[in-house]
């Protein structure tokens, strides 16, 4: 948390190179958590200056009370959703609810998809299923696997309960080991 005072305060004493560090190490989990819900390069760069134009805007509101790169995430989280909600795009499947997240909170997931990932081809399809995945369930794999965020820290950056997010993520598993295991036993 230091290291994150020392940063916001150089950033809002106007220090030179304050402000361009707090984006570069901040930058990635923007992208990772915008381009995953709206799929698209081209919005996903523009949602993330949009972003840092806000943290900017409100670094002055932060309070310390979590990471700096959760309070960010928020705002990009926040950011991606509204863009979703302008383009009436769904960010979830229909027909998806809370229903089974006591089940779901009790299973382990034994799947180590890096194991499964041995050759181009099986990288490109397991990037391709990613990318078939509903908005919510891409970006809380990436968050989660890429980015090696917890799902504490998935939920402060979302608002959403941790039942919900478990239970995404696991439809997302389920779906992509579906996928892949459809797809390596059309390779033999």
């Amino acid at each position: 948390m230091s290291a994150d005072r020392g940063l916001v305060e150089a950033a809002l004493a106007d220090e030179p190179g304050a402000f361009e560090r707090l984006v570069r190490q901040h930058q990635r989990l923007c992208w990772h958590i915008i381009y995953r819900i709206v799929d698209h390069r081209q919005d996903a760069e523009d949602l993330c200056q949009e972003t840092f134009l806000r943290v900017h805007r409100y670094l002055h509101q932060y309070r310390y009370e979590s990471a700096l790169n959760t309070w960010i995430g928020q705002i990009a989280y926040s950011v991606a959703l509204r863009h979703m909600e302008r383009r009436r795009v769904p960010i979830v499947e229909r027909g998806e609810d809370d229903s089974d997240v006591s089940i779901v909170e009790n299973m382990a997931d034994c799947t180590d998809l890096e194991a499964l990932v041995f050759n181009d081809d099986v990288v490109r399809h397991v990037r391709d299923s990613l990318e078939s995945l509903p908005p919510l369930q891409r970006s809380f794999i990436s968050l989660y696997h890429l980015e090696d965020l917890s799902i504490a820290e998935i939920s402060r950056i979302t608002g959403l309960a941790h039942g919900t997010i478990k239970s995404h993520l696991f439809r997302a598993r389920l779906r992509l080991r579906t996928v892949l295991n459809v797809s390596l036993r059309g390779r033999k």
